[in-house]
């Protein structure tokens, strides 16, 4: 089965690193020149309002980018810096911009785990956590941060990271959906920071909303957004099904899972293929269908219970 054959990835996305992208009236967004395989082209930061504005995800600990995010404001006053995840892609420039801004940091929290490390789990699979991380206000779902000709409401996501928000903008049925919704790629789940659980009760939460036009940490805008939700959840739920179909054959581990599921996979990314499958494997031992021996790890093997 060929990874990600069912969803309608656009990996069309021109926007040049510094650039100043006018994607909406009120949405401006530019692009850290940080690509890899698990940023794409890069982190988007977007600058929201005209005059006295909102700057989302500040990006990576990246001079230039902090440059080009402060020039694009100039003779504006930055009023509110939101961060959707404490990914080291997205938040670590925050202190560059509060610093030459003055303006308040609004996000859920600390980087935290989405559940307690197991004994015999070794090491941390989430190198990419900014554990620096403070805001200044935590909102939590449903708080409105409101500026000059603008109100996003924090809209709780949890599951690629723990401390996960999306910032919706009802009003224009907008959403900012940070990296747990991306038009060019599924997103990492990864535990222990990570949970498919949360995860997948995140997709739903999201759904459920009337936003129909996403803008992601990385990559293009997502037209109809929750059509577009709906391909995620399916995916997943497929990748269940491939992961017990697996099972169904016997015991085996997860590097063996992968091999069977993730054909063509790009070999830097098969780690992360890997804790994508014990997020599954976690949700699965929780419900009872698939069983191990002591606690759901990567370097476990699993049956079906």
């Amino acid at each position: 089965m060929a990874d990600n054959d069912d969803i309608p990835f656009n990996r069309d996305f021109p926007l040049k690193p510094g650039a100043v992208d006018e994607a909406r009236p009120g949405v401006r967004r530019i692009l850290c020149n940080n690509p890899s395989p698990f940023t794409f082209t890069g982190t988007v930061s977007y600058i929201v309002g005209k005059g006295n504005v909102a700057i989302i995800d500040p990006g990576p600990d990246d001079e230039a980018h902090a440059k080009a995010l402060l020039d694009a404001v100039r003779g504006e006053t930055v009023t509110h810096i939101l961060v959707t995840h404490t990914h080291r892609d997205h938040s670590p420039n925050t202190a560059r911009i509060k610093a030459a801004t003055g303006a308040p940091v609004y996000a859920e929290g600390p980087h935290r785990a989405s559940r307690p490390r197991f004994e015999s789990e070794k090491h941390n699979p989430e190198s990419g956590a900014d554990r620096d991380f403070r805001p200044d206000i935590e909102v939590k779902n449903g708080d409105v941060v409101e500026g000059r000709g603008w109100a996003l409401e924090a809209v709780a996501t949890p599951g690629h990271t723990a401390n996960h928000l999306a910032f919706a903008w009802p009003e224009r049925k907008i959403n900012f959906v940070g990296d747990h919704v991306m038009g060019w790629s599924t997103s990492i789940v990864a535990p222990p920071d990570g949970s498919m659980i949360d995860y997948m009760a995140s997709l739903a939460r999201l759904e459920a909303r009337e936003e129909d036009l996403y803008f992601s940490g990385h990559g293009p805008e997502i037209p109809e957004g929750p059509r577009y939700v709906r391909f995620l959840t399916r995916h997943r739920q497929a990748r269940e099904a491939s992961i017990l179909h697996r099972l169904a054959k016997g015991e085996t581990d997860i590097p063996t899972m992968v091999r069977a599921i993730y054909i063509g996979i790009d070999p830097r990314l098969t780690n992360a293929a890997g804790y994508s499958v014990l997020a599954h494997l976690e949700d699965l031992v929780a419900r009872g269908i698939v069983a191990t021996d002591g606690d759901p790890v990567i370097g476990g093997t699993y049956r079906l219970a």
